[in-house]
């Protein structure tokens, strides 16, 4: 590649537009978002943060959501390296946090192994966002000394979570894309050791128009959710910091905890 090619190549960044609401954009999105050429919007993404983009910005939505049909990553990646090669600055927007389940990972090796120049642009993650939406920190001195991100769907089943090893710490869960399998999520914690009584929190479509959200036990998640109708996009937490939640949300009582000695 000479000078002048490179000269002439444009970029990607992979820019995490939050959890819902346009307010929890970062200052550097929004900058990012208005100087880009063209736009790849994941459909997570709230509309009114496209109003951003500058005159004349090529916008095009590339679906990616559990349960429904998809743009095929491969396709993505291969539309962001021509537009990249082209000239132009491209930015994959995404929800929530491009490396927090997000594949921005992924995108960026590809990228960069295709000699194109990356930057990320982290945003508020939906496992940070929903929790706090209803008053749940997800850590308490009293309660939890730490956080757990985790899938509720791995690429594979071998890359599925180990929820028998998950059920023994003392920490607080976020699970990502669990609505799905939740009854497999709920067994598989319980048979590990977890108790039935341990409080839990679905939160859907947080910080946006249509959030909702119930607090159970474990042992009565399924018929909560089922009942609730709670659908993807949403976010469970599973722990005693979901005590702190508003009394609002309780869908069952949840019986006092034992707090952390000392």
């Amino acid at each position: 590649m000479n000078r002048q090619d490179k000269v002439a190549q444009g970029k990607v960044a992979l820019v995490g537009a939050g959890p819902g609401d346009p307010e929890l954009l970062t200052l550097k999105a929004v900058k990012a978002i208005s100087q880009a050429d063209v736009l790849l919007v994941d459909d997570l993404v709230n509309p009114d943060i496209l109003e951003h983009a500058r005159f004349g910005a090529r916008i095009i939505h590339v679906g990616k959501r559990g349960g429904c049909q998809s743009t095929p990553q491969e396709f993505i990646e291969r539309l962001m390296i021509a537009e990249a090669r082209a000239g132009h600055f491209v930015v994959r927007l995404k929800g929530g946090d491009p490396f927090i389940f997000g594949r921005g990972g992924e995108e960026r090796m590809h990228l960069l192994a295709a000699g194109i120049e990356v930057d990320v642009v982290n945003g508020i993650s939906s496992g940070l966002a929903a929790p706090s939406s209803i008053g749940i920190p997800l850590t308490h001195r009293d309660w939890s000394q730490g956080a757990v991100f985790v899938t509720g769907h791995g690429k594979t089943v071998d890359a599925n979570p180990d929820w028998a090893a998950l059920a023994k710490l003392g920490m607080t869960l976020v699970i990502y894309m669990g609505v799905g399998r939740c009854g497999e999520i709920q067994q598989a914690l319980l048979a590990g050791g977890k108790p039935a009584s341990t409080p839990v929190a679905v939160i859907h479509a947080a910080t946006s128009a249509s959030q909702a959200q119930l607090v159970t036990t474990l042992g009565e998640l399924s018929a909560a959710i089922a009942d609730s109708r709670l659908a993807s996009p949403s976010i469970i937490v599973i722990g005693d910091v979901v005590r702190c939640a508003s009394q609002d949300t309780f869908h069952h009582l949840i019986p006092e905890p034992e707090r952390i000695a000392g």
